[in-house]
């Protein structure tokens, strides 16, 4: 097989439309561009060191303030793997991946932290807190998926563990002000279901320059429309509607959320005050 070219990177990345016409490369932008949500796992376990590997590259990654308010609970007992799974919507991949990481923003070590020494934490109870360990605890997962990509192992993220995130935090014994934001699967690609690599937005509807400016929007998500029917015509996916309809009806009302329109009331369930 002839190996990819730049050209091949982006037009993967980008479908047939509008590509950058000029972009700086290396082996990192590379590895970045060719990143695909892996479904299909084989059964094989993971090196020793690799998990390791992954969480010492999460920590490498941005965190305000040194804060680094988030944790992971990384599970590889089958059986935890499999409620997990019933939790996120009976997800088959949780159970065979090798690995499954909950990221958690997390804010109870610095309560710990600040109560070991008698000193305030008020600070805690307010939203700006919350969101400060949802961002560093997502700065450090991208960081652990490069990282597992680098090793030649495939990652999917798993956003729908927020439908139960009460049961997730009994699952994982999760303190209070501990929120499962996430999951990620961490293995070996299967082959024999190989992932595509799944075209994103012309940077006209994402990229501006100076002020934000909807000008090239319109004809940028109509192409944009057309190179994913195309996308998903060639995987064999049947989605009703474009890019457009879908995206709409994904947020659509409450109905759409699969149970996270409880977010906030979850939330306090689990010691955030968020005032």
């Amino acid at each position: 097989m002839a190996p990819s070219t730049t050209a091949d990177t982006l037009r993967r990345r980008y479908g047939e439309g509008a590509p950058p016409p000029q972009l700086a490369w290396s082996e990192t932008l590379e590895l970045l561009l060719n990143h695909r949500s892996v479904r299909a796992y084989t059964p094989a376990p993971l090196p020793d060191g690799t998990l390791e590997a992954i969480v010492a590259a999460a920590q490498s990654a941005a965190t305000s303030s040194n804060l680094q308010a988030w944790s992971v609970v990384a599970v590889a007992d089958q059986e935890r793997k499999a409620r997990l799974a019933e939790l996120a919507g009976n997800q088959a991949h949780i159970r065979v991946a090798p690995l499954f990481l909950v990221w958690l923003a997390d804010l109870s070590r610095l309560a710990r932290v600040a109560a070991q020494r008698e000193l305030p934490h008020a600070g805690l109870d307010y939203t700006e807190l919350l969101l400060v360990a949802v961002i560093d605890a997502a700065l450090a997962a991208q960081n652990a998926v490069v990282a597992a990509e680098a090793l030649g192992l495939g990652t999917v993220y798993i956003g729908a563990l927020r439908n139960h995130p009460l049961e997730v935090a009994a699952e994982l014994r999760l303190p209070p002000r501990a929120l499962p934001v996430f999951g990620l699967c961490v293995g070996w690609p299967d082959p024999a279901k190989p992932a595509a690599v799944k075209p994103r937005l012309p940077q006209a509807t994402v990229l501006h320059h100076e002020v934000y400016s909807v000008a090239a929007e319109g004809a940028a998500v109509a192409d944009y429309n057309a190179t994913m029917a195309a996308f998903y015509a060639a995987q064999q996916q049947r989605v009703q509607g474009d890019w457009a309809q879908h995206s709409a009806k994904r947020v659509a009302g409450p109905q759409a959320l699969s149970g996270r329109e409880t977010l906030r009331e979850a939330l306090r369930g689990l010691g955030f005050e968020l005032r």
